[in-house]
Formats: C-alpha cells, structure tokens, sequence
C-alpha cells in the first residue's frame, strides 16, 4: 500500500548527499588495489572534498605512489544507516567517483561523479551544487535526536500518528521515528507485509536543537488537537482482544 502523505519541504538531493557524508562514521573504497573499508579515517572539507587517513600497509595508499599519474581512480561509498532499529535500516547509499591525489600525509579524493540512492531511486548529483551545498544543521546530531525520541518519548512518536493519513496507517503494527532534518520528521510505518515512510513536515526550518524542540512542540500540539486515527484504534482493539 503506498503511502500518500504529501513529502513537501524536502532537503534537495546536494544538502541530502552532504548530510550522508558529514554523517557517516566509515566509508568503503574501492580502486586497483581492491576494495577496503575505513572507519574513522575521513574528514570532509567545507567543499565535499574528501580527506583520507589510512594506515601505512593500506593497498590504497599503495596504488596512490605507484600511479603513473598519482592519481588512481576509485569508488567511495557510504552508507546512511537508521540510528534506531527498524526493517530496511539503510535509508540512503552515497557513491562518489572520481581520483586520489596524495597532499600531506593524506589521500584526497577529488570527485567527478556523485550519486544519491534513496527508497525513491538513484539521482546524479550536480558537482557544483554539491560542492556549494552544506549538511542539514541537524546531520550530525540526528542518531542522538531520533535515538532519544524513538526511547524516551514513544507516547509522543504515537501521538505524531495522529497526524498520519488513515489510509498510510492501515495494518500498521508499529511506527517508529526514522530521521529528521531541518525541514521535518520522518516516520517509519511498518506493516505485517512491507513498510512505508510519512513524513510531517515543520511549519519554519529548524536551524539547530533548540528551534527543533520548538517544531516539535508545534507537531505535538497539532496533534493533541486531532483525533486518533481509526486505523490505528482498530489495531488497538484487535490488540486488546
């Protein structure tokens, strides 16, 4: 069943691919000397311009001396791995092509071709807009925000439901709170048979924390105001019988 809750105020696909980027924690390379994963060992500079820290034995680090150029080709990929426990935890995969060039002690890669993937599909994102664009404000505090939700407050995740189109809720057997950025919160719903994403959007941007508790609050009291979904009352009763 699709899920026809509107996905308006929306991060664009260069802010959504920086935020996977500032986000992730590793990073899988794949170039001549073979595939190998990296954790901790990036930073990312104000550009997207990706610098990596990698062991002296790394067959990477080899292939980048012994280029004819320097300059080896490679494959960057990162995942973007849902901080609480829901099906199809991998909400986004990012892949940048390009080549490594030795500076200091340190590989940067220098892309020539990046490319988003989310439930929605694959997009080709521009280079000028990604290097332009910047992380959502709230990219790297997301696991903590959606982690602390998801534990401490699940009568407001199903209070949020509220504002969830019946028909999205149908044969819903859980919701779980999936990401949120600037501009809104994303629910997972999972079903007997498959899942869906709804996604409520704020009524302003949220900029850092504290104006996010404010959005939230906003949410919450809109969805005081709402009545219970049926759907979900019939889950309830079926549940209590």
């Amino acid at each position: 069943m699709g899920d026809r809750q509107s996905w308006t105020a929306a991060p664009a696909a260069a802010e959504r691919a920086r935020s996977v980027l500032a986000a992730a924690w590793s990073c899988a390379v794949t170039a001549e000397g073979g595939r190998e994963e990296f954790v901790g060992a990036h930073t990312v500079t104000a550009d997207g311009r990706v610098l990596l820290h990698v062991p002296e034995d790394s067959a990477l680090l080899a292939a980048a001396i012994c280029a004819p150029r320097g300059e080896p080709s490679a494959v960057l990929e990162f995942a973007d791995v849902a901080p609480v426990p829901v099906r199809n935890r991998i909400r986004a995969r990012l892949w940048m092509a390009g080549s490594f060039v030795l500076e200091d002690g340190h590989l940067e890669f220098r892309p020539s071709r990046v490319v988003l993937r989310e439930a929605s599909g694959a997009v080709v994102v521009d280079l000028g807009e990604f290097a332009d664009a910047g992380p959502d404000p709230l990219a790297t505090a997301e696991s903590h925000l959606i982690t602390h939700l998801a534990d401490a407050h699940p009568d407001a995740v199903e209070r949020l439901t509220r504002l969830v189109e019946p028909d999205s809720l149908h044969g819903a057997v859980r919701v779980q709170p999936l990401a949120v950025d600037r501009h809104g919160l994303t629910l997972r719903i999972e079903r007997a048979r498959g899942n869906g994403d709804v996604r409520l959007p704020f009524h302003m941007p949220a900029d850092d924390v504290t104006q996010l508790t404010e959005r939230m609050h906003v949410l919450l009291t809109q969805a005081s105001s709402a009545s219970c979904p049926r759907a979900l009352q019939r889950q309830r009763t079926d549940g209590d019988g």
